[in-house]
């Protein structure tokens, strides 16, 4: 039995590894295209961009396992079941206990990891991301530059590029910074390029002109070949980066710090996704048992599954719809929480309730009769 329970586990292990890698490849696809936007506008290297489209994962894993379980489930059971390994371990003597078993091993070990991923990694990967984005958004240097466009990355400063090529060269750059008084200095140049020396950030102009219209209302006026424009001053910033409910630990979440007022406006909101970080992981138990309900749930036809499957797969999605609504209930009523729970165990309990009230000896006499009955014709002939 031992050996027929590790042959049902792998069977199931290598489809729902192979559907949980296809499901978040295609998440990781949209993932990224949203965030193509880090190259395109903030002027980004694809390893910044490759870094913020993997910090999502966590995030995204949690969310495709359920389905993917529930797919790899059907595909792998479905086959067992045409090809009468069910029937087989049936009629061995085998329970429907003892049948199902390894699929909710399988689905256990997949909800502490989830459970562990919910906990831990995502708010981890995701307080990173948003350390990264952060990074990205107060960059002067990155935002500087708009082709063909008048930009003020920074109060008193005013900033345009004709062009900017692939190499990095910007050209026909005009530079305007108005200083405390009524002092102010202009600047032109025929190239600039942005550059990094030591830990300032410094725009190299190429062959170009300075004014500079003093206090005194004197005009100074000067020419150059190579001028390093300092944009330390322009790189302070007094924002500070703001965790969302999605960044925080669990703590964080069930425990807020009352005296902030954003955490005090935000209870209810901060509470519905901590205890929705704890109950997500049993939708993958939910589909596994709905996934099993929908091949042996039922008794033996011969037309296939088709219908069977079809409707499972309806409710297996109104199940996990209404667990998001249930979640964004939840941030208007503290009590409604309860059913975020309730509703992935109560799918299990109904799934396999399905499975356990049919018997096992009915299910194998509807699967051997048309053997009994050839049988017997040719016994008559």
């Amino acid at each position: 039995m031992h050996l027929i329970d590790r042959y049902l586990f792998r069977q199931l292990l290598g489809p729902t590894v192979l559907a949980t890698a296809a499901l978040t490849a295609v998440a990781l696809l949209s993932q990224s295209l949203s965030a193509l936007d880090i190259i395109v506008s903030q002027r980004q290297s694809a390893l910044v961009f490759a870094k913020v489209t993997l910090l999502a994962m966590p995030q995204l894993l949690n969310m495709v396992l359920p389905i993917a379980v529930f797919v790899a489930a059907l595909v792998a059971m479905n086959r067992l079941h045409t090809e009468q390994e069910i029937v087989v371990c049936f009629a061995g003597g085998m329970s429907r206990w003892r049948v199902i078993s390894p699929a909710l091993r399988l689905a256990g070990y997949i909800t502490i990891i989830a459970l562990a991923v919910n906990l831990w990694i995502q708010p981890m990967a995701a307080r990173e991301m948003r350390q990264t984005l952060f990074s990205v958004r107060t960059d002067l240097a990155s935002t500087l530059i708009r082709e063909g466009e008048f930009t003020n990355p920074a109060p008193g400063l005013t900033v345009y590029a004709q062009s900017v090529d692939a190499t990095g060269l910007i050209h026909n750059l005009f530079i305007h910074h108005e200083k405390s008084g009524s002092s102010a200095t202009t600047y032109t140049a025929d190239e600039g390029r942005l550059e990094k020396r030591g830990d300032r950030a410094v725009l190299v102009m190429h062959k170009g002109s300075m004014q500079e219209f003093s206090e005194a209302d004197v005009l100074n006026f000067l020419t150059f070949d190579d001028y390093p424009y300092d944009l330390s001053p322009f790189m302070t910033s007094e924002q500070m980066i703001h965790y969302k409910p999605s960044d925080r630990y669990l703590h964080e979440l069930l425990f807020p710090d009352l005296t902030q007022d954003w955490e005090k406006r935000n209870y209810l909101k901060l509470l519905a996704e901590g205890h929705s970080r704890i109950a997500s992981p049993l939708y993958n138990i939910a589909l596994m048992a709905m996934a099993l309900t929908a091949i042996i749930g039922g008794g033996f036809s011969r037309t296939g599954y088709g219908r069977r499957i079809a409707i499972m797969s309806a409710i297996a999605v109104g199940v996990r719809i209404l667990g998001f609504v249930v979640q964004a209930a939840a941030e208007e009523a503290a009590w409604l929480n309860l059913l975020q729970y309730a509703v992935p165990v109560l799918a299990t309990y109904l799934a396999l309730r399905s499975i356990f009230r049919q018997k096992v000896t009915r299910f194998i006499d509807m699967r051997l009769k048309p053997h009994r009955i050839s049988r017997a014709s040719g016994a008559t002939a």
